[in-house]
């Protein structure tokens, strides 16, 4: 994965690397108005007064660069990216600076959670020019968009340096450029390929258990997590590693997945006093983190949870979903329904300077003042002490101990404890709610939402609360109503009403995967509709046919160097591995079309990558799970099919999809079986079923998985 850049700062001239280090210069007054004043990205938007002639990317532009012979200068962030801001005030609110890039250059600005497809190529260009790579991202490019040059954070006095320095070397030595940027467009090209495998490569299940066994070896059994710093969260890892010790019974796989989760859930990664979990931790034991929040971690977390809270009924993974499903409610969510990108890491200080972290720590001092007698348990239980101390004087609340551990210690139960606690963090929050608010990227964007969404049914099906099922409806009702037209296509992005970016192939992958997964919880037809016909636009128009793979890109989207093929599974699942097991799952209930064949042609064509670097294709794991072992399909036809699904789905039962009806249904596993005045359940395994059963116990009983105590 990649890392923001701290404080080192690269530069490559056609090869050479600049480093450079400078102090923070004033923010200037607005006096300016670019073109980025028309887009609705906040991050767009916090530069649309720069004195930069900013543009955002589009071919209008690209074909003006190349009517003007001027090299393009592609600058690439987010909206929570701190050193995104610390370069926007150094350099481009700075009007020296703006001067030379306005003169030289055909100045783009990217938001990169809009254009993901424009960052993953500048992405790949970065990390082979210099070999490492973070926000800003920042490029040049020949007018045809061919990078031939780029770096990360870049101080004033650098970016001067280099901006003149590239402007002279594209004047004087043009064919030389020309030459390195097609020499470099190769390999762009080529880092993408996906090699083709015999068509009987298969991986089974002594293959994944070398390959977990070799993973395990990087396992933070202790702390949780991997042996490094920082420590990132990685939910597709811990998901599929859950899934992999329930099935085959590997304890000690599941202990590190339940340390991991325990720890992640002290740390202050998570946030005690207002829910959610920031991006990640810059230490080992999940404490310092770097504090933005973004949905599609909290979305992915939240899912994660509640799957851990079905299979262990532990009231701290119960806790830590609906905490996160309350902050994205009240922090994230907008009127549609649909949930913002991301708050930002810095907010304003005590002074009213934007400082990382200032909106969620203490100092000792306020937290005694504020939780008066109470404030003795509450600095055991949150080591205000030198565990949990960060710098300057403040902390970052963490836990270490189990409730039952600090009530031994004070003479008191469990439940006065948690009370004592649960008070203590509400008078916390009243007081930090006080406090200068990070600042919000308020767009939405499908995949995201996706991915929130099937946190929401998630958190419904294994908690139980129909309060999780209303929010999911409202979601998945902004989804369709508002990211959805009426050719079955899906936008990326929504703001106001506005949608301006075709969606790419995360957004229709993790859409779907909501979709199928929020008829399993309410059994209403329409949202198997709306995947199939999703499904049906991806392979339409985006299928590459030469490896049976899914281009990020559509065939309707302006053609860029490359049409990317996504397999790697980051902190965000890989798109293709979500669309093959939302393929696999389609299978089950559509035998007759061709979604298996396409699923398992996907899986064999990376297959070979699983052993080598099993954590980046963690989320494809899942599929030689649910073909080496037994996938159930689990029909419920009655007048209490509704009662009885909910009392199965609450069992964490992951190689399994399951459908029901009243009477009869549309897909084949509902049809015929029907019987008056009887609910009966069918456990089938492609299509083929055992005696029908009218209890969930027994139903369980066929699946060989016993109710969680």
């Amino acid at each position: 994965m990649r890392l923001r850049t701290t404080k080192a700062c690269y530069l490559l001239l056609l090869g050479f690397l600049l480093i450079g280090c400078a102090q923070k210069s004033e923010t200037m007054q607005h006096k300016y108005t670019n073109a980025l004043i028309k887009e609705t990205s906040p991050y767009l938007l916090q530069h649309a007064h720069n004195p930069v002639n900013w543009e955002a990317w589009g071919p209008e532009v690209l074909a003006r660069a190349k009517e003007e012979n001027k090299p393009l200068l592609i600058s690439i962030g987010y909206a929570a990216c701190h050193w995104c801001h610390v370069m926007e005030h150094e350099c481009f609110e700075d009007e020296e600076v703006a001067q030379i890039m306005n003169a030289n250059f055909i100045n783009i600005k990217i938001d990169r959670e809009e254009r993901p497809d424009v960052d993953q190529i500048y992405m790949d260009a970065l990390q082979m020019m210099s070999g490492s790579g973070g926000w800003p991202l920042n490029i040049v490019a020949l007018p045809d968009g061919k990078p031939f040059w780029g770096a990360t954070y870049v101080p004033k006095d650098n970016w001067i340096k280099s901006l003149k320095q590239l402007t002279t070397l594209y004047q004087e030595q043009h064919e030389k450029v020309a030459a390195y940027a097609a020499d470099l467009e190769k390999g762009i090209k080529a880092i993408n390929l996906v090699e083709a495998n015999p068509s009987e490569t298969t991986f089974d299940l002594k293959a994944l258990d070398q390959t977990v066994a070799q993973w395990a070896t990087q396992f933070d059994t202790f702390l949780g997590g991997y042996k490094r710093a920082p420590k990132f969260m990685m939910p597709n890892n811990l998901d599929f590693l859950m899934h992999y010790a329930a099935l085959e019974s590997k304890d000690s796989v599941m202990a590190y997945v339940d340390t991991t989760l325990t720890r992640m859930a002290y740390g202050g990664i998570f946030d005690h006093v207002g829910g959610g979990f920031s991006r990640y931790a810059v230490d080992t034991k999940w404490h310092v983190p770097h504090f933005e929040k973004m949905l599609y971690d909290n979305g992915q977390l939240t899912s994660l949870y509640a799957k851990a809270f079905a299979r262990t009924n532990n009231p701290l993974y119960r806790s830590v979903v609906e905490k996160t499903i309350a902050f994205a409610t009240s922090e994230l969510m907008d009127e549609s329904g649909g949930f913002y990108a991301s708050l930002d890491a810095d907010s304003n200080n005590a002074k009213g300077e934007l400082e990382e972290g200032a909106y969620y720590v203490w100092t000792a001092e306020e937290l005694q003042a504020i939780l008066k007698e109470d404030f003795s348990i509450f600095k055991d239980y949150y080591n205000i002490n030198t565990y949990g101390l960060w710098e300057a004087g403040n902390y970052v609340l963490i836990r270490d101990k189990t409730d039952t551990a600090i009530a031994q210690k004070h003479g008191i139960t469990v439940e006065d404890l948690r009370q004592l606690v649960d008070d203590s963090l509400q008078k916390l929050k009243v007081i930090r709610d006080k406090r200068p608010r990070p600042r919000l990227d308020d767009k939405v964007l499908s995949a995201w939402n996706g991915l929130m969404l099937k946190g929401l049914i998630d958190a419904y099906r294994y908690l139980g609360e129909d309060r999780f099922l209303d929010l999911a409806l409202n979601t998945a009702n902004f989804l369709k109503e508002e990211m959805i037209d009426e050719r079955g296509k899906l936008f990326r992005n929504y703001k106001k009403g506005k949608r301006t970016i075709n969606g790419f192939l995360d957004d229709y992958a993790t859409v779907i995967e909501a979709f199928i997964a929020l008829y399993e919880v309410t059994f209403d037809n329409q949202w198997l509709q709306l995947a199939t016909t999703l499904t049906t636009t991806v392979i339409q128009d985006f299928k590459d046919r030469e490896s049976g793979l899914f281009y990020y890109t559509s065939t309707e989207d302006d053609p860029l160097i490359r049409r990317t093929l996504e397999i790697n599974d980051n902190v965000i699942s890989s798109s293709n591995s979500i669309m093959a097991k939302n393929l696999l799952k389609l299978h089950k209930l559509y035998p007759k079309a061709d979604y298996g064949t396409q699923a398992t042609q996907m899986v064999q064509r990376v297959a070979a990558q699983f052993k080598e670097y099993a954590s980046g294709f963690a989320n494809w794991l899942h599929l030689i799970l649910y073909y080496e072992r037994p996938f159930y399909e689990v029909a419920v036809v009655g007048q209490q099919y509704r009662e009885k699904g909910q009392q199965i789905g609450r069992t964490y039962l992951p190689n399994s999809i399951l459908v029901g009806t009243a009477k009869e249904g549309t897909i084949d596993l509902l049809q015929n079986r029907y019987a008056p005045n009887r609910t009966l359940i069918y456990v089938c395994i492609e299509g083929a079923c055992k005696l029908p059963v009218t209890s969930v116990d027994k139903v369980l009983d066929q699946i060989g998985m016993d109710t969680v105590p």
